[in-house]
């Protein structure tokens, strides 16, 4: 057990020590997904000329920008410029609004897929589980 605890504590020591000499960016950032593609038309344009698409935003925290460890706000729709790469919040009648006219479902829309929602914690469950594993006694062959 001490080995484990010692193994542990070295790794986050590496992790750490490394983060800091590599810059290797470790926090929460928030996410922009495009969802849905709105047809161009004068009721998407904006002032600039670009047109408006369905988009998510979230915030997660994450390693790399590619570990995402946990959401830290929920998904929800917003209006987005691919372009400029902004975003502008939708009021909730308009989109309801919108969605019905559309036949969209706002759950299928508004959902993260399935690493962004789990993989990097089965990737640090599945580390540990090796660490552990690698810990512990064998019976040797005679």
């Amino acid at each position: 057990m001490k080995q484990l605890i010692l193994t542990l504590a070295i790794l986050l020591n590496t992790c750490l020590l490394a983060s800091s000499k590599a810059k290797i960016p470790i926090g929460e950032r928030q996410v922009l997904n495009k969802v849905y593609d709105l047809p161009n038309t004068e009721e998407f344009k904006l002032d600039n000329g670009n047109y408006l698409d369905l988009a998510t935003v979230h915030q997660e925290f994450n390693i790399a920008y590619i570990l995402p460890l946990y959401i830290t706000q929920e998904p929800k729709l917003v209006a987005y410029d691919e372009k400029t790469e902004r975003y502008f919040d939708i009021p909730e009648s308009e989109l309801k609004a919108f969605l019905a006219a559309e036949k969209l479902s706002e759950d299928k829309l508004n959902r993260l897929p399935f690493y962004t929602r789990y993989g990097a914690k089965l990737i640090v469950i599945v580390f540990v589980a090796f660490l552990i594993w690698g810990n512990l006694p064998s019976k040797k062959l005679k």
